[in-house]
């Protein structure tokens, strides 16, 4: 096990009617600030109302600013950071999933820099001061509600970047399950996808002597499995909200990976896709992860040989590793598909004529992964078991 340090200062607000709390939350921090959503869903759902009453219940003023989508544009950053030096607004309270989190943050961090806020994202420049942020979350997937990362594409070029700090983590974020209730059957499919590929980033790690974390990572996973399907079918439990809502926390807050080298090239690899194409996170890493799986097994077996024994349940009787390894992957892949995802690039109407481009920018002249480094040649052969 490596050395770690595990810091994570999020305050957790957890179950029912907890987003009445938001306005107490936020006037600890400020009493004007930017209340910053996606569409007309938050409104459909009641939530908008019940945040804007409470807000307002505090004392706390606020400007509004919707309009983000998924793989959130910098163009929208860029007129929230205006609107917050304009109105001197000093909080951003962020009400959705991962794009209007990531959103949040991006504003956060471009309202005191006097400079570009893309840089940030594609140079190694960092923020030495941002404005404190809130979540009400209302999506389970990116798990950004806990994170100190942000992931922003900029149109001009579809490009896709992240950068990380720890100024950017939520003062604090809201989970309330109740709020999941009216999702569309796609963004839990998508969610789900998004929850399970965070934790399996550390998972498949080259490291030993992790035998807490596997274990963390495989019940983790394990819930994520049995717990999806149940959301898709009825979306109005709360008891399968709440485990999926925890798990998407727990996935993206920075545990499951200490200790452990973490890998990320399934996600740097999906980045491209959803920058080129605008499908979303979740969908385009059902497409990936198998990929990289099969790519990944063929030369280190073991890990994934126990991924198929302990999170699937195979049992190993006489199998080799890497059949071991084959039908895990297998499990997975039909799992997505029980989902409603495409796990083949050809399924969402992607052909390879990009194939080049992506791979060269998901390296960016060096290279992904930690289970395995992968070049510009093993990216475009992960590509190529994707179609």
């Amino acid at each position: 096990m490596n050395n770690f340090i595990w810091y994570n200062p999020t305050r957790i607000l957890f179950g029912r009617g907890t987003h009445n709390e938001v306005g107490r939350e936020t006037a600890a921090y400020s009493r004007r600030i930017l209340l910053l959503y996606g569409g007309e869903s938050l409104k459909a759902a009641g939530t908008y109302g019940a945040i804007t009453k409470s807000l307002t219940v505090a004392g706390v003023e606020y400007r509004e600013l919707g309009g983000v989508r998924p793989n959130p544009r910098l163009s929208l950053v860029r007129q929230g950071i205006l609107l917050c030096r304009r109105e001197g607004l000093d909080f951003v309270l962020a009400a959705g999933g991962g794009s209007v989190i990531d959103t949040a943050k991006a504003i956060a961090a471009g309202v005191l820099y006097p400079g570009n806020v893309w840089d940030f994202y594609h140079t190694e420049k960092r923020p030495e001061r941002v404005l404190p942020t809130g979540v009400v979350l209302t999506i389970p997937a990116a798990g950004s509600e806990s994170s100190d990362g942000s992931v922003i594409t900029r149109e001009e070029e579809n490009e896709k970047k992240s950068f990380c700090s720890p100024l950017l983590y939520p003062k604090f974020a809201i989970l309330n399950p109740e709020l999941c209730y009216t999702l569309p059957k796609r963004q839990i499919a998508a969610g789900s996808a998004d929850i399970l590929a965070h934790v399996m980033e550390r998972y498949f790690s080259p490291n030993g002597n992790t035998e807490l974390s596997d274990r963390l990572c495989e019940a983790a996973m394990k819930t994520i499995i049995h717990n999806a399907p149940l959301a898709l079918a009825d979306p109005g439990r709360y008891e399968v909200w709440a485990e999926l809502m925890w798990a998407g926390n727990v996935a993206h807050n920075g545990l499951l990976g200490k200790g452990r080298e973490e890998d990320w090239a399934s996600h740097n690899i999906e980045h491209e896709l959803s920058a080129l194409y605008d499908i979303a996170h979740g969908a385009g890493l059902a497409i990936v992860f198998p990929a990289w799986m099969k790519a990944v097994s063929r030369r280190n077996p073991a890990r994934f040989a126990q991924f198929a024994e302990r999170v699937f349940g195979i049992e190993a009787e006489d199998k080799r590793e890497d059949e071991l390894a084959a039908l895990g992957i297998s499990c997975l892949d039909n799992f997505f598909r029980r989902l409603g995802l495409f796990t083949t690039l050809t399924e969402a109407g992607i052909d390879d004529s990009q194939f080049l481009r992506m791979a060269g920018r998901a390296v960016a002249g060096g290279s992904l992964g930690s289970m395995e480094k992968l070049d510009q040649t093993a990216v475009m052969e992960i590509l190529e078991l994707a179609r």
